[in-house]
This record gives C-alpha cells, structure tokens and sequence, in this order.
C-alpha cells in the first residue's frame, strides 16, 4: 500500500460533527435494547401493587387492610410505619411529599400503602380489597379554583422587573390586557416508571431505576433507608423515554421497592400500569397568563406587566425552577423595555406537577406570542412584522437587556427567520391564503412564522457540573461511562464521539456503560437540554488527561519533541514513525503510564440571584424559526397541518443526524402539547384522561403534510462548549407555537382578522369552533 494513502486515510466512524447513528438505534428497532423490565429477575424477586387514594382531598378516619394481606401471593403490606428512615420523598427538601401518605391525602391517586406479592397481578388485585374511611375536605384542582380559595404558594414566587413599567405602561399610546389558559402535558414515555432493588449485604442495596437523575434516586433511597448515601449504587442504562418526567417521579417507586427488598431480603420490582403512571405521577404544569402590555401605533413595545400563574399541585416538586423558567422566557425573542413579571406557584389537589420539556420555557414563549399576537390584530399588521420590530438587538444597540438583566450577546434571530422566510417563501404564501380565505366559506388557512430564543444552563447553578470516566485497556479498548443518562436522545453517541474524536480512533472502540453512581458521583440530571454540554465536556477532560499522558510517555520511549507527536486515525505519528493504536497503548501500559482518569466540568459564567431577580442564569442562547400553514374546518372545528419549514441553530453540531432528529421529535411532541393533548379532572378530582383511549398524543399522520426541517450551518456557538456546539433537547420544542398561531391566524378570518381569536392551548377541535362561533357572532 502507498504509504502516503495509508497515512491520510480518515478516521472510518468516531468523528466529532458527523452524523453517525444512535448507538443503540439497531437494538430498539430488533426489540434486543435492554430495559429494565428485561432483566432477568432473580429467584424469588417480588413485585409491588399500589394503593391509592379515591378521594381528592381528605382526612384518613381508619384502613383496614386485612383483606389485603389475606389476598393470594401477598407477602407484605408497606404503610408509613415501615419505612425505617425517613417518610420523603420531596426533591427539594422541602419536605411536604410524604413516600406514603398518613392521616391525609391530597390528591386522587395519592399512594398509601404498597403491596408486595409473588406476581404484579396478584400485587394489584389486592390493592384493591382495602377499606378505607376518609373525612372529606375541601379541594380544588385547578388556577381559578386555588385563587378563589386563597391557595397558598407552593413556594416562594418570583419578580423580576426592569425600568419603570408602572409608569411607562400609562403613558404608551395603545395598551391591551387579556388572559391565556395554557394547558399541561402527560409525558406519555413509552417505558413507564418502573424500579427493580437488589438487597445486598449490611445496609446495601443496588437499585435498578428508569431515571434521568439516578444520583437523585441515590439520595432518596439512602434518606428513606435511613442509611448513608455510599450504601446505595443506582443503575440506569437507558429508559424509554423521559422527557423530564424521569427526574423527579421516579423517586417514590426506587424508594418503594428498596424498602421492601431490604425489608424482606428479596429482589423487589415496582412497574405501575399506564393508568397508575398517569394518576400517581406528575406533569407539565398549567398556566394561566394575564397580561397587559403596552405599545405605540407601529406595534413596539413599549412596557410589559404580567403573571403567571401554575397549577402545581399538592407539594413544590420542581414548580419553583419551573415557574422561574416561565418568567425568563416571557420574553420570548422580544426586548421589554419596561417590564414587571411575577410567578404565582399555586397549589391544587392535584399530583405534584414536575419537569417537562422546556421545563416552564414553553409556557412563558407562548404567554409573549400571545402578547405579540395581540398588538399585530390591534394595528393591523402581519404578526411576523410585529415580531422582527421587536426583536433584541445586537450589542450596542440599547435593546440587549433581558427582563433578568442578563445581556444577549450571540443573537442571530434575526438572521434565522429571514433565511427561513425567504426559503419557504411566506409572503408569498401568505398572500395566496388571504385570497384563499376570502372566497372559502367553509375551509379556512392560517401561516405563521415565529421564532425561539432559548437559555442553557440549569438555573440553579450548582447543577452546571458534570463528572465523567474513561478508561483505556491494554488492547487499545475504550470504557466510556458519566452522568448523563440515555432516554433516546443520542447523549451517549454524542459523548462517545468526542472521546473517540479526541484519540482519533473508531467510535466502535468506545464501549458506552450503564450510567450508575458507584462509578460517576454526585451527577445532575440529565436534563435543560444540557446533557451533551456537560458530560461532553467532562468527558473531554478525562481523555485529555490520559492522551497528555501518552504523549508525555511517547516524548520519553521515542526521544521526539511533544510537536513531534500526532495522533492520526487508529494509530499515531511518533517522528518518522508510524505506530498502531492498540500497539502503542500496550506499551505504554509495560510502562506503567495510568490509563484510566476521571474527568470534570462546570460552566463558567453563570449566577443567578433570585431574590434580587438579576444576574446570568444562561451560558448561552439556542435560537430557532418555524413556519407552519394549517387549514380549518369552520363547522367541525378540525384542523390539518399541511406545511412546516424549520430552520434551528444548533450550533456546530456534535451529530447532525441525531439533532434533526430530535428537532422533528420536539416540534411534533411540542404540536400535541398545543393542539390535541388535554388533561381533565373531574368534579371529584379525579384524572379522567388517565390512558390512550382518554388522552390524544399525535400520531404519524398528524405531523405536517410537508415538513422540512434543517440546521443552520453556518451556526457556531459564541462561547467553547464541547466542539461550539449548543443544545438540542429543549429549544425546538417550541418551534410548534406556530402552529398554534398558524391555527389563530385561520380563526382570525372568520372576523375578517378585525380582533385576536384569544385562542387557548391546547388548540383542540372542539375550543378552535368555539372560537369560530364566537368571532362569528360579533357580526
């Protein structure tokens, strides 16, 4: 072979920004991905039945579980007495989330006793023979209901405030206030919660959990035990998808079965049906937004006062993070000049509500497009011309200064949606649907073009940190594990890249291990889109450390320069010698070179003082644009999404595959939170749409007819992430608000686009005909 050939032949497949496939993609397509429920389950593993409360709101008069423990296969009853820590299961440390509840329930499912059976239908069915008497209290299960009651916070809320709105909203030429019911959202994972302990010796206990935060799971286990956090190791391969309802949830079932198993020196397993999942577990929170904003006759804002307020059910869960999101992201792509804007956590009787793609983000962008929305109707213009009139500026231009005083220093939403509107051709396409509407009396179409502005970083910033481990074996073979966890995202094959990229060696040398405690401490969850960021980074580092060790080891074997030294696809350049991969690991391991480091990362830059409601919670922005086209039956209600065009920043791409992927996944699963997806309580307080036959996620044939989707790229992140790369999970999530505005735009004709529909999300049928009756009826 020619040498030179030999010697510039690219690295086959472990690049850093190529588009290789998701590590596991074969195995979920073959059915051979392993999931915890695929585990084989020890001699004499057990399984757990829930029981739940049937009543909303309520003191607990007596229980008589004899019936119960009488049942076939039941081998034990779990109530609060068993627990031989602590009765908590509240990730903030709050306190108010009892693991089983006492002498009262506060919401329709509440768990307050586990049964421990030989089979998990066995386990159920017992659930079901006890007999408890309850002392009904007052309850109420959503906003109005918890403000007419006087319902109290759930935590303290925020502020945040900027200029002199109380003044300047007065003094604007035109003002309009209004309100705007956002709905909330069920996960609907396709792996439901499911937790599986192994007892071990002394006060050990290994638990298998389906989880975004298994050091989470670590901490709950240990305080409900009782025992030190080293006694208790967390497994987590991969779950079925998470989307945030992994982070927090899972705690009570880990925390169920670890009790049990060490209770009863068996192997425990805890997997709730669909229905349990849906009722015990918590969900996007609600909001209602009232608003009123101030602008001048071309439609700039001029001033901004509005709250938003959440159902967040009976305990805080991660409502204050969440309701703190929904305030940064009021803005949407937007610069308030005067603003004021304050949360309203607000309990209900309801199941805690917790983290949900985008994690509040969503709720406050839709609260400002509806704000948007409104000046275009109230001055006549097209909604995008109100937007690009109002959009940040770039430095030096006055308009940089987020409502949390954070500067916006890397936005490139301008340039975004004028490429987007130029590609997918919107005037003209706009003017064709006005001509449209005005000869169809029944079929009516709608386009809008909006854009995203999305902040990375958790907000509490000791979360933005990140530990990782990477060994090297003799044979040249990479072990790769960190924090992160894998839901189907690609984290793992992200971060697999990088450490195959940074020895230039094939990625399919790189063996990705389950994530687990024992051997990565102290980790986040994977969660606010920040998963590659950080344990990419981590990751980087403790490769870095080990290939700065071989290079120093090459430097001393060969007598070369540290210059001299270049690590080329499978093998290195050592002077004028070329050397294999795994023949020079070996050597240097006959060296005694230490081929094994752990690795560390925390984001720089970023504070946050929420008291004071100013500081840098973001590293940096994600940005993005969508352009949907919908059309509308004005007698039925019923819509259809026939076109969308997606532009998204994603900066330089770890893997371009995988991040289009998950930019198409977020917009569909972000069109189901805001057209079809309802949740429903019922007079008594009970979760009727608890099952796919109740609750309507979007199937294939509702995603848009035409769908084009592509990455910026020309984008590069402004500040080093790993590779200038920027998030992907959370941002394109809220690409779909225009399809709901798209959708407000076609209810607009029907009043000749003379007033805002106030459309409400979710948009479904039955709310997009009520509008149209009443736009209708004004005449």
């Amino acid at each position: 072979m020619d040498k030179s050939t030999f010697e510039t032949k690219p690295v086959i497949n472990g690049r850093m920004h190529a588009s290789l496939k998701h590590d596991s993609a074969h195995k979920h397509v073959t059915g051979t991905a392993e999931y915890i429920d695929d585990i084989p389950e020890p001699a004499g593993t057990l399984h757990g039945g829930l029981g739940l409360s049937d009543r909303a709101h309520a003191e607990i008069v007596s229980i008589d579980l004899s019936a119960v423990k009488a049942a076939p296969g039941v081998v034990c009853v779990l109530t609060a007495e068993d627990i031989p820590g602590f009765n908590d299961v509240a990730s903030t440390g709050q306190h108010d989330e009892p693991l089983l509840a006492t002498r009262e329930v506060q919401f329709h499912g509440q768990i307050i006793f586990a049964v421990i059976a030989e089979t998990r239908d066995q386990a159920r069915r017992a659930a079901k023979l006890a007999k408890i008497e309850y002392n009904d209290l007052p309850h109420w299960t959503d906003i109005d209901g918890a403000r007419e009651n006087g319902a109290p916070n759930v935590v303290e809320p925020m502020v945040l405030k900027r200029g002199e709105p109380e003044t300047e909203i007065e003094n604007a030429p035109l003002r309009v206030k209004g309100h705007m019911y956002i709905g909330g959202q069920e996960h609907f994972y396709l792996e439901s919660h499911i937790a599986f302990a192994i007892p071990g010796e002394d006060d050990e206990v290994t638990v298998w959990s389906s989880t975004q935060h298994p050091s989470e799971v670590q901490h709950m286990v240990a305080h409900v035990l009782g025992v030190a956090n080293n006694a208790v190791t967390v497994m987590t391969r991969r779950m079925g998808g998470g989307f945030g309802g992994k982070e927090t949830q899972g705690n009570q079932f880990a925390a169920l079965a670890a009790v049990a198993a060490k209770k009863l020196k068996r192997a425990v397993k805890f997997r709730p049906d669909r229905d349990e999942d849906m009722s015990v577990t918590g969900k996007r929170h609600d909001f209602r937004v009232d608003y009123d904003v101030a602008f001048d006759e071309e439609g700039r804002i001029h001033a901004v006062d509005a709250t938003y307020a959440a159902r967040c059910g009976f305990s805080a869960d991660l409502s204050g993070p969440v309701t703190d999101r929904a305030l940064f992201h009021a803005d949407s792509s937007y610069f308030y000049p005067h603003v004021h804007l304050v949360s309203q956590p607000l309990k209900t009787h309801t199941v805690s509500n917790t983290a949900f793609r985008g994690f509040g983000g969503p709720q406050g962008m839709v609260g400002g497009e509806r704000m948007i929305e409104e000046i275009a109707y109230a001055v006549g213009k097209d909604p995008l011309d109100i937007r690009k009139l109002n959009f940040y500026g770039q430095p030096g231009s006055g308009r940089t200064t987020t409502p949390y005083h954070q500067e916006v220093e890397d936005n490139v939403v301008a340039r975004i949606v004028e490429e987007l509107e130029a590609s997918c051709d919107y005037q003209s396409r706009r003017r064709a649907i006005l001509e449209f509407n005005a000869n169809s009396p029944v079929i009516r179409k709608g386009i809008a073009l909006t854009p995203v502005k999305f902040g990375i970083s958790f907000t509490m910033t000791a979360y933005n940190q990140a530990g990782a481990l990477v060994h090297i074996y003799n044979d040249g073979s990479i072990h790769l594990n960190h924090g992160g966890t894998e839901m189907g995202q690609g984290l793992y094959v992200k971060v697999a890249q990088v450490v195959a990229d940074t020895f230039q060696v094939d990625i399919d040398r790189v063996k990705i291990t389950a994530t687990t405690t024992g051997k990565v401490p102290n980790t986040s969850a994977t969660a606010a889109s920040s998963g590659s960021d950080l344990n990419g980074m981590a990751a980087y580092d403790a490769a870095r450390q080990i290939k700065e060790r071989l290079i120093d080891f090459a430097c001393r074997q060969w007598q070369v320069n540290r210059s001299q030294v270049e690590f080329l696809p499978n093998r290195l350049r050592i002077g004028g010698e070329i050397v294999p991969f795994d023949t020079f690991i070996r050597a240097a391991y006959y060296d005694r070179v230490q081929l094994s480091a752990a690795g560390f990362y925390k984001t720089p830059k970023i504070h946050w003082d929420r008291k004071a409601g100013r500081g840098r919670p973001f590293y940096y922005f994600a940005y993005g644009a969508a352009a949907s086209e919908v059309s509308i039956d004005t007698l039925t209600g019923e819509y259809m999404v026939d076109r969308t065009d997606i532009l998204h920043d994603v900066g330089k791409s770890l893997n371009p595959a995988i991040d289009i992927g998950q930019v198409e996944g977020a917009f569909v699963q972000g069109m189901g939170w805001l057209t079809t997806e309802e949740l429903w309580w019922d007079a008594s307080g009970r979760l009727r749409t608890h099952a796919p036959s109740t609750y309507k996620i979007p199937l294939a044939s509702d995603r848009p007819k035409i769908f084009n989707v592509k990455l910026a790229e020309w984008a590069e992140n402004a500040e080093p992430t790993i590779g200038r790369s920027k998030a992907v999970g959370e941002p394109p999530f809220m690409l779909a608000i225009s399809v709901l505005e798209a959708i407000s735009m076609a209810v607009a004709s029907v009043a000749d686009y003379a007033v805002c529909p106030r459309l409400d999300a979710p948009a479904t049928p039955e709310r997009v005909l009520m509008a149209v009756e009443r736009l209708k009826a004004r005449g």
